[in-house]
């Protein structure tokens, strides 16, 4: 081995960092700490024996073409049976507009080496999914942070800080949003509000993607159109994915966007990983044909539906004053904001040793502020470690203030 790697490295790996959150699940594997970190599914809505129904049918019917290489694009039953999932939410779309992906993480990173060169501006949420700043950074890309208010990113200060950038010749190349159940702020963004960025999007002449790994699992309130409903540009590309509404196991995502996009994802795909495994995307096409998606859906939603109110019961109840957090109407995070002045990061210490995490808020804000936040997940946890993780939480911030 070379004496001296660092000195090999690209100029991209030199700078990357590895995931603040995995690196936080390393310190969560004691059975002794309840952990509301990950951003992990319930085990109990993992629908076994139909999965394995369906891949042994797959072997027994088309044992020879599963097991063969796909195509980029990804096989067309699977295709089709996305294209039925998003008729049935009145989007109207082809199986052309589709690209498989290796989950939706590696959606992040194609579009990332699609469109970003070093310096190249990206427009992200304050806060914003991780997983997104890491993908959009490892190809040097450099984030703009826009600040949220109740209902998503601000159009007001989206604006100002477009024509900011324009007058310095520095417009992004995307603007970066989770318009459902954000991850990790909860928040989902009311029509309105979608269709103000897309009416900025237009006048910048930028594109938009949307990361919509949550849609789905929405508990309460009106479903609202996506953006790429919405968008009558053909600007808006969608990132979508099994792991939260199946089973990550899968790392199974899509790509929907016009034809001509789809022809760049095909194309960044090929130099990458040549296709996603034909006997998982024929699993799931399986699974969808029989049904059974949204019959386990109707489960998951319940199951998760209950473990969200139990946690916010909880807060309520056990939460010292001061303490506040949102309410989200689906998906599987909630956010939590401290007072002003304290540190989540110098609270994590206390909760660790009380045997309880969570993800410190900051690594969320691209230009490091959030230091008083943090990222609850309620989907994993059992509904007694809820309790339980809630009380040993709020003593933590009790023994802090």
């Amino acid at each position: 081995m070379s004496k001296n790697i660092e000195r090999l490295l690209s100029k991209n790996m030199a700078a990357a960092k590895r995931s603040a959150i995995r690196e936080i699940l390393k310190l969560t594997q004691s059975p002794e700490i309840i952990s509301f970190a990950g951003g992990l599914p319930a085990e109990a809505s993992f629908p076994v024996e139909d999965i394995q129904l369906c891949l042994n049918e797959v072997l027994e019917t088309a044992g020879t073409k599963a097991l063969q290489y796909g195509t980029t694009e990804g096989c067309n039953e699977l295709r089709e049976e996305i294209v039925k999932h998003y008729k049935s939410q009145g989007i109207e779309i082809g199986v052309n507009n589709i690209m498989i992906t290796t989950a939706s993480q590696q959606g992040l990173d194609l579009t990332g080496k699609i469109f970003l060169d070093p310096g190249d501006n990206v427009i992200v949420g304050l806060p914003s999914y991780l997983g997104g700043l890491s993908a959009f950074r490892s190809y040097g890309g450099e984030m703009t942070g826009i600040r949220f208010d109740k209902d998503g990113m601000n159009p007001v200060a989206l604006e100002e800080k477009l024509s900011e950038l324009n007058k310095i010749n520095k417009l992004p190349k995307f603007i970066y949003l989770i318009p459902d159940f954000q991850n990790p702020a909860g928040i989902t963004y009311p029509e309105k509000r979608r269709q103000e960025i897309l009416n900025i999007a237009d006048k910048y002449d930028i594109l938009i993607v949307e990361d919509s790994p949550y849609r789905e699992l929405r508990f309460d309130g009106q479903e609202q159109k996506t953006m790429f409903e919405l968008d009558k540009s053909g600007r808006v590309i969608i990132l979508g994915t099994f792991s939260k509404i199946l089973a990550p196991g899968f790392r199974m995502g899509w790509v929907i966007a016009d034809e001509s996009i789809i022809e760049k994802y095909v194309t960044a795909k090929q130099a990458c990983d040549l296709c996603t495994p034909a006997i998982l995307q024929m699993a799931v096409a399986k699974y969808m044909q029989k049904g059974y998606l949204k019959k386990n859906l109707d489960k998951t939603i319940a199951l998760y539906r209950d473990k969200r109110d139990l946690m916010l019961d909880c807060f309520r109840k056990y939460m010292p004053e001061g303490v506040s957090w949102t309410e989200p109407e689906g998906g599987l995070f909630l956010f939590l904001n401290l007072p002003e002045g304290m540190d989540a990061e110098e609270l994590f210490h206390i909760a660790i040793q009380n045997k309880v995490a969570f993800v410190i808020g900051k690594v969320f804000h691209c230009d490091g502020s959030g230091a008083n936040t943090m990222r609850m997940n309620f989907s994993f946890p059992t509904n007694e470690q809820i309790i339980e993780g809630v009380k040993r939480l709020a003593t933590s911030i009790k023994a802090m203030m």
